[in-house]
């Protein structure tokens, strides 16, 4: 079976790995803890306890796999000065009313639009990713098509 690469910059992978880390080596054996504790009180059909702890536990164990195969099967990407792609920092214009925004692209695990991290799968990321300072993109996104000009990249 072929596994899907997942694309991270060298800060996403480290992140990865920190909370993998975490999980493994502190919630892992709080939970194994919880659940000895709720075993000893006797009963467990009716112990809520316990039952919080099972289903902390299969939360827990899914995101340690899920983070597993992001280490296992994650591709660095090189990050480019003058070409947009994955973890470059992009100011970008709105053609139309000429309202400016700093994105980083990063890969799809890693969005998070609060930190205005779009994914280069996003609408905006496939419109700019390969092009250069001063381009004009033509966006297509389920609202309609917009145009952006890349203002700088860093």
């Amino acid at each position: 079976m072929n596994k899907k690469k997942i694309d991270l910059t060298q800060e996403g992978l480290d992140k990865i790995i920190e909370e993998l880390d975490k999980l493994r080596n502190e919630e892992r054996p709080r939970i194994i803890q919880a659940l000895k504790d709720a075993r000893a009180q006797g009963d467990l059909s009716e112990n809520a306890d316990y039952d919080a702890a099972r289903a902390d536990q299969a939360k827990v164990e899914g995101r340690i796999q899920e983070l597993e195969y992001m280490v296992d099967n994650h591709n660095i990407v090189e990050v480019l000065k003058d070409v947009i792609g994955i973890g470059a920092t992009v100011e970008i214009q709105y053609v139309d009313d000429n309202e400016k925004e700093v994105y980083k692209i990063v890969g799809s695990t890693e969005v998070n639009v609060a930190e205005n991290k779009i994914s280069n799968e996003s609408p905006i990321g496939k419109a700019i990713c390969g092009h250069k300072k001063g381009d004009t993109c033509e966006v297509e996104s389920p609202n309609g098509t917009y145009k952006v000009k890349v203002v700088s990249i860093k």
